[in-house]
């Protein structure tokens, strides 16, 4: 019997430092996450600031010389 509890106390041992270890991979990747969408956000504002200082053609303009 006591060698079963041992044995018992042992796997919990090494699940308690694999969920800790997991749990530093999960917050380290939500991290990441986090950095990537603010990154996202900012290339999302330039983009839609570029494209409104884009200068859109009139259609009633006439072709250029060289059609």
């Amino acid at each position: 019997m006591n060698e079963r509890i041992t044995e018992l106390e042992t796997q919990l041992a090494f699940q308690d430092e694999t969920i800790n270890e997991l749990n530093t991979v999960v917050t380290n990747q939500q991290a990441q996450i986090d950095n990537l969408k603010e990154q996202l956000e900012l290339l999302n504002k330039k983009l839609q600031s570029l494209s409104e200082s884009v200068v859109h053609h009139d259609g009633n303009e006439p072709p250029p010389p060289h059609y």
